[in-house]
């Protein structure tokens, strides 16, 4: 089911160009803050991430706007974003409230047992209660788009969905992380033959240079012209995997959730009994 998920999310790619809006802002956006990276540093563009996963997150909305009714141009695609971009920022918030409450939590129960936490330990503490929250919410988003449902209901139907599906969930994580890592490998590839001359160096390394090679040392290899060929790398890696991905996303919650809402309850007509009389009204018996 999930191949052939990703091949009509591809065909919805091809049918309806406003998606590919997605990946164009959000290979922008990751090119500019690595740009910025290399220009004003750390403490600037980590300023930046925040205001550029907002603008991202409006896009993000808008073509989960346009995948619920599966047509729509640029216009309606913007229109969606604004009208559903609070309806999914807010339960993000809160699932990102709560991992950092369990996450300080974790962190001040290792104190009080006398276990000074270390900096492989607090991240493998993030790496524990992240991955259960990415699974576990990871259709809340769509939930909140395709059925309309406000801030704890969307991640709730979230959770209902992956736990009474979670096999076929496994399977969309699988295709998604194999799809993600073939389009990452062919771009890093073309920026491997791209900067070759630069990189050639690397490989007269011994073992101990190759260790305490960090990642300040590679930027000043590759040099300004390196940097603008990793931006243009960053930028087509996430034109193609967001609208793939968030398009594959769409097409796996329509079909494991039926696009019903769950806490509907059909309305079902009782028959009744009774008659007229003769001035035309009715009596129920």
């Amino acid at each position: 089911m999930s191949v052939a998920d990703l091949k009509d999310a591809i065909v919805l790619l091809r049918r309806m160009p406003a998606l590919w809006l997605t990946g164009v802002a959000g290979g922008l956006l990751g090119a500019a803050l690595w740009v910025l990276l290399n220009l004003a540093g750390v403490f600037f563009t980590s300023r930046l991430l925040v205001i550029f996963g907002l603008i991202l997150l409006l896009f993000i909305t808008g073509m989960l706007a346009i995948l619920k009714t599966e047509q729509g141009n640029a216009a309606a695609f913007m229109t969606g974003g604004v009208r559903y971009y609070f309806r999914v920022l807010l339960p993000l918030l809160v699932i990102i409230f709560a991992d950092t409450l369990i996450f300080i939590a974790g962190v001040a129960v290792f104190t009080a047992a006398g276990i000074t936490p270390d900096t492989n330990s607090m991240a493998v503490l993030a790496m524990v209660i992240a991955l259960p929250t990415v699974v576990l919410t990871i259709f809340f988003d769509t939930a909140a788009v395709f059925e309309e449902r406000r801030i704890f209901d969307a991640i709730k139907r979230s959770i209902d969905i992956v736990t009474s599906r979670f096999r076929e969930v496994i399977v969309f994580f699988v295709v998604s992380i194999l799809v993600s890592i073939i389009i990452i490998f062919g771009l890093l590839l073309v920026w491997e033959a791209v900067l070759y001359d630069k990189l050639q160096p690397l490989t007269t390394y011994n073992e101990t240079q190759i260790q305490s090679f960090t990642p300040d040392q590679l930027t000043t290899i590759i040099g300004p012209s390196g940097m603008w060929v990793t931006a243009i790398v960053i930028f087509f890696g996430l034109f193609l995997l967001l609208p793939i991905l968030i398009s594959y996303k769409a097409r796996v919650f329509k079909n494991l959730s039926g696009n019903v809402l769950s806490n509907q309850v059909p309305i079902t007509q009782v028959p009744t009994t009774g008659e007229y009389d003769s001035k035309g009204r009715w009596y129920k018996y």
